[in-house]
């Protein structure tokens, strides 16, 4: 098992590669073309150089988040295969340099979402906090602007400006788009994406949708258990599997984020590790990493990951704002390295209670 570290890139991130060197259980980075529209082919020079970037740290790249999917693809427009060959391009060009981990998400229009970026705790800290009737109040063309003011003048990963630009056309479209054709699609971009990975052995890791339900009318799919033993179904390659990110299942209480794991063990391909407390319906905050500030068992996961045998990547995910850093909101370093940390201290006690048969 890895514990790795997301990285921005020298452009977008507060955190330098040399500071996360110095975290000794941290053994790679998550990373990315920051800046690549959604739908662009990537070149093997640009995979390289970041490779190269990240390697003369001490360090590995270990798997790319995100390769943004273009929303055509989402949607079934027209034009998706030309984005789906650029697709299969960008897939051939990262096997082709080693690289064996990609994340995507099938959001439509929105990616991630909050209502609010720095929420202060009683104990002087801030967390990225969910609220659905402030959303609801801000609305989709509103949602954007609300949440960059609070971005500390960061970028917001995920958050497209191309797909951003034509909110109202996607609106209108996923207005009469049914959860079905929306997992239709998602199946034909596999079948047509998976032949390639399974050339070069790489790993797809779909990450739920954050938070896990429909928002402005628009449908969401990668949302529960059912759903994720579906598309698994539907694309049956061991090449096709799942991103488990505790905070994104968990923040519906009705997901039984142990559950998944057990049932899915064989095609979890990437963890992130993140806890959130619940404060009422469709109401949360996000927490620290640890069982005693949240409602998530983190014990009982890691232990749930390690009795099914999990050998891959796993990050911290979402950190608090502490100690005064100034960073992308929930990805500065002091919180994530303490995540991190906390990580890898319940895994090597698991490990050394209960050893694995070699």
């Amino acid at each position: 098992m890895n514990i790795t570290f997301r990285w921005f890139g020298k452009e977008y991130d507060s955190v330098t590669l040399d500071k996360i060197r110095q975290l000794p259980h941290v053994t790679g980075i998550i990373s990315t073309l920051y800046g690549k529209p959604a739908g662009e082919e990537w070149h093997r020079d640009e995979i390289r150089a970041l490779k190269e970037t990240i390697e003369r740290s001490g360090l590995s790249l270990l798997g790319i988040e995100s390769v943004n999917v273009h929303e055509s693809i989402k949607a079934g427009f027209r034009d998706r295969d030309r984005y789906i060959e650029n697709y299969q391009k960008t897939l051939v060009a990262l096997g082709e340099e080693g690289i064996r981990l990609v994340v995507y998400n099938f959001m439509p229009v929105f990616d991630w979402v909050r209502a609010t970026l720095a929420k202060p705790r009683p104990d002087g800290t801030a967390v990225l906090s969910y609220d659905d009737e402030l959303v609801k109040e801000l609305g989709p063309e509103k949602l954007f602007d609300w949440l960059s003011k609070q971005a500390n003048g960061f970028i917001l990963p995920g958050w497209e400006p191309e797909r951003l630009a034509r909110v109202r056309e996607l609106l209108t479209y996923y207005h009469d788009c049914s959860e079905e054709t929306l997992f239709n699609n998602l199946v034909y971009f596999l079948k047509a994406i998976t032949p390639v990975c399974e050339r070069y052995d790489i790993k797809l890791a779909v990450h739920p949708d954050d938070p896990p339900w429909g928002l402005f009318g628009i449908p969401r799919i990668v949302t529960n258990l059912a759903n994720l033993k579906r598309i698994l179904a539907a694309v049956p390659s061991p090449s096709n599997g799942v991103t488990v990110c505790t905070g994104s299942l968990g923040a519906n209480p009705a997901n039984n984020v142990i559950q998944i794991i057990q049932e899915l063990k064989d095609r979890i391909h990437f963890v992130h590790v993140r806890n959130l407390k619940f404060i009422g319906p469709g109401k949360f905050d996000e927490t620290s990493h640890l069982s005693c500030d949240g409602d998530l068992d983190m014990y009982r996961i890691m232990k749930t990951l390690y009795d099914s045998g999990y050998d891959g990547c796993m990050r911290p995910d979402h950190g608090r704002a502490i100690w005064g850093e100034i960073s992308m909101p929930g990805y500065g370093l002091y919180d994530q390295a303490l995540g991190s940390a906390y990580m890898y201290g319940l895994w090597e006690a698991l490990s050394k209670e209960y050893p694995r048969k070699k």
